[in-house]
């Protein structure tokens, strides 16, 4: 099958790869792309593999709860990287090894009963609707808000253990400490998301569109907050680091809102989808530093204000666009012909009642 392959390669490849870039980096070789390249169909991998497995009453927590695996590794890596390279020199950091033992559908596992194998979404074949799924206000609205999202995202990723070096003037191993709490406060919160928004949904306090966008509003629009705050810090050590780890952690409601979208509206397209929107969404990761070096260039106060701002406004953003026109329901280019048929004969049997 398409997703376990695509994942196993995936990781087996990053790794490989991930090892040899010391290697790389004397030959001046361009490895870096290639790592991205192969890792880069991961999420989407992982997306149809939960369009398979996840009961619709756990897709919340199961997609957050795995996708957060992200957070989690720069929480451990940033200060982990931060001592091995002080100890023993940078090439030690490139070393991996991942092994991963999957199925591809519930069914082949002969642990998995068959009334939980019946609640498990399964796949329905591939025609794709692109023309449809082009149109689609629901669809767009996911991809905007994930770029509006990602922005602040890599701004943090990628600038601020130089914030915390320039700015704050962090030694090594404090600073890839500092570094990851913020990552610490995202994976916790995108577990404890995903539990509640399942449970809102399972009680039917909420429906599924309400909920995502209790979750986005909620995961964008605090971190945006939080973020501005960090401007009249200064250089106020606490403060700063406690705005910057509450910005990350409250981004972390957004894992069971936006960022598992795609299985609502498409679950047969889960995957694919995925794969559109987080194209869309690495955008802002090859921006955003741009963005940040042109500011900070002069390595100011003032300069590093206008990133924050920046980024604080573009989240604030995303979430008024997807409390506008995102959804949670699934929508008719999803389904197939025989289940709009069935739907069809639904509507008409209830207005003939």
């Amino acid at each position: 099958p398409i997703w376990q392959h695509g994942k196993v390669n995936a990781s087996l490849h990053g790794s490989v790869l991930l090892a040899q870039r010391p290697i790389y980096k004397i030959y001046e070789l361009q490895s870096l792309d290639s790592l991205k390249l192969g890792v880069g169909v991961t999420f989407p991998a992982m997306m149809a593999m939960w369009a398979r497995w996840a009961p619709p009453l756990e897709r919340s927590r199961l997609i957050a709860m795995s996708a957060s695996g992200g957070s989690f590794g720069a929480f451990v890596a940033l200060p982990l990287t931060g001592y091995i390279c002080q100890m023993l020199g940078w090439p030690t950091m490139c070393v991996s090894l991942r092994l991963w033992v999957v199925f591809s559908v519930p069914k082949k596992l002969k642990f998995i009963t068959k009334s939980s194998n019946n609640n498990c979404c399964v796949s329905h074949g591939w025609s794709l609707p692109l023309l449809q799924m082009a149109l689609s206000v629901q669809l767009w609205a996911i991809i905007v808000t994930q770029m509006c999202s990602n922005w602040a995202y890599y701004t943090l990723l990628t600038s601020l253990p130089t914030y915390m070096d320039v700015i704050l003037h962090f030694d090594l191993q404090s600073n890839g400490f500092l570094s990851s709490l913020p990552y610490l406060g995202s994976w916790l919160m995108a577990w404890a998301s995903g539990v509640m928004a399942d449970a809102l949904i399972e009680r039917r306090v909420f429906s599924v569109t309400v909920v995502r966008k209790i979750f986005t509003l909620v995961g964008l629009f605090l971190p945006s907050v939080f973020l501005a705050a960090v401007v009249y810090t200064g250089c106020d050590h606490i403060l700063t680091v406690t705005f910057l780890t509450l910005s990350m952690t409250t981004g972390g409601f957004s894992a069971a809102g936006v960022f598992i979208n795609q299985i609502d509206i498409a679950p047969r397209y889960a995957g694919f989808l995925l794969g559109i929107t987080n194209t869309f969404g690495t955008i802002p990761g090859v921006v955003a530093p741009i963005v940040t070096g042109y500011f900070t260039e002069d390595h100011t106060l003032a300069g590093w204000a206008k990133v924050f701002w920046v980024a604080a406004g573009i989240n604030a953003g995303g979430a008024v666009i997807y409390t506008l026109f995102g959804s949670g329901k699934l929508q008719p280019w999803a389904l197939t012909e025989e289940e709009r048929a069935e739907a069809e004969r639904k509507r008409n049997r209830s207005i003939s009642h």
